[in-house]
């Protein structure tokens, strides 16, 4: 169980901080120094499962797949924009590139929750191939 609460921690705070390094070397309105990945890092991830939860748990009474994504991204986009006020080593400036970087750290974050779940899939796959030998 802990084995696998690490490594979804793990997969979900790399997709994040890979989105902000993209966003970073991609967008020129977004900019973050190395201490301020780690930093926006964590912040972006207690946010977004705060919000998530929020909107999950109040907004939401019965979640379709559809609707899901659209709180998955919409989510971000908070996420971003309290992070970027709160880190002060991440600067954000203009819509068009809150959307975009919305888009990158949620495609990312998507592709390490995706990871991290075929990991936890790959290893129950091994301990019971273990067991039945």
């Amino acid at each position: 169980m802990l084995v696998r609460w690490t490594i979804r921690l793990l997969s979900s705070l790399i997709g994040i901080a890979a989105g902000l390094i993209i966003s970073d070397a991609t967008l020129s309105n977004f900019h973050i120094s190395v201490e301020g990945v780690v930093v926006a890092t964590l912040v972006f991830w207690v946010v977004h499962i705060v919000v998530s939860f929020l909107a999950l748990r109040v907004l939401i009474r019965q979640p379709s797949i559809a609707m899901a994504g659209l709180l998955a991204v919409a989510s971000t986009i908070i996420s971003l924009v309290i992070v970027s006020f709160i880190v002060s080593s991440m600067k954000v400036t203009g819509f068009s590139t809150y959307v975009l970087a919305t888009l990158i750290i949620w495609a990312t974050t998507a592709i390490g929750d995706i990871v991290g779940q075929r990991m936890i899939r790959a290893r129950r796959i091994d301990r019971q191939i273990d067991r039945r030998s």
